[in-house]
């Protein structure tokens, strides 16, 4: 995946997540709150994984145009 879409895809599950727990919490559903605060976990992970792609992807594209500026 992408930076972009791994962002993307990220923040998705983080709101998916957060929304599964507030129903599981509304209805009382301990197993649902649960795979929301799952879904939010790995949502966060995947959008810093993201991030992580787009730094790198800046620092190379200045070392690139380092290079071809010598």
């Amino acid at each position: 995946m992408s930076a972009n879409s791994d962002k993307a895809t990220g923040l998705a599950n983080q709101a998916a997540g957060k929304i599964k727990q507030g129903v599981g919490k509304a209805i009382g559903d301990k197993n649902l709150e649960a795979k929301g605060a799952g879904q939010e976990a790995r949502g966060k992970i995947q959008k810093t994984v993201g991030d992580a792609k787009s730094g790198v992807k800046q620092v190379a594209d200045k070392v690139k145009k380092a290079v071809d500026d010598l």
